[in-house]
């Protein structure tokens, strides 16, 4: 079991702090992958993240961050992941492609038609919509492997003044973990809030314990849930173990 609370910063830690500090003015929240293929038990690959999500509460946890930013006046940005039929033409693929194809997952019927996605598992989890629909939410390009390098996230971003990035989602391995680099590379402060994602559990290993030790060395930032909606609902720095 993997309760992320038993992962706090160790007492004495080794690395120093970011001296990160929250501007709300120049701040979004930014989730990856809020789709129905991650996050319910019907999406293709609940059997290797459902026991993480679970315990994470990690479904719920992405709905508080929704409601305190929008609460907030924030900026929000969903950044998806899907697949077109002509992605098939690829002629090679990492394990993760292997696997996401094999299963058929984030499938669509092509770019231009929303034929088929309403409810499939592409689609955005049904306890998000309300929150993604509401014309303010910027629903990025999708990404194609795990980072926002091949899709518009970055300049969606830049366009609002945006410097900082509260980041959640699936997976904490993937996409959350490939987010948070490129989004670092981009000269973004980016604060990870750790049990607003999950990771897979193969006999490979547990994805989500490998992204926590990354998180703690290369995000300004790493925050609980609670601590985030703390910040976003006082436009205050975070009360540890609010």
């Amino acid at each position: 079991m993997t309760d992320p609370a038993s992962y706090a910063e160790p007492p004495n830690p080794a690395l120093p702090s970011s001296g990160f500090e929250f501007d709300l003015h120049h701040a979004a929240l930014v989730v990856t992958d809020p789709q129905v293929d991650f996050l319910s038990p019907d999406g293709v690959s609940w059997a290797v993240f459902g026991d993480s999500i679970q315990e994470n509460d990690t479904v719920a946890h992405i709905g508080e961050l929704f409601d305190a930013a929008k609460f907030a006046g924030i900026t929000v940005a969903v950044s998806p992941h899907y697949f077109y039929p002509t992605d098939a033409q690829w002629r090679f693929g990492d394990p993760l492609e292997k696997f996401m194809g094999g299963v058929g997952m984030f499938g669509r019927r092509g770019a231009y038609t929303l034929d088929g996605f309403a409810g499939s598992g592409a689609d955005f989890l049904p306890a998000y919509q309300d929150h993604i629909h509401d014309g303010r939410t910027v629903i990025a390009s999708p990404h194609k492997i795990v980072g926002p390098e091949s899709n518009d996230l970055v300049l969606q971003l830049r366009k609002r003044g945006i410097n900082q990035v509260i980041l959640a989602g699936m997976a904490a391995n993937l996409c959350v973990e490939g987010h948070m680099r490129e989004l670092v590379e981009q000269g973004f402060e980016v604060v990870v809030v750790k049990d607003a994602t999950a990771g897979p559990r193969l006999p490979e290993g547990d994805g989500y314990l490998a992204a926590l030790v990354n998180f703690r060395f290369l995000a300004s930032a790493v925050w609980t849930t609670a601590e985030a909606v703390h910040v976003l609902k006082n436009h205050t720095q975070p009360i540890e173990g609010v």
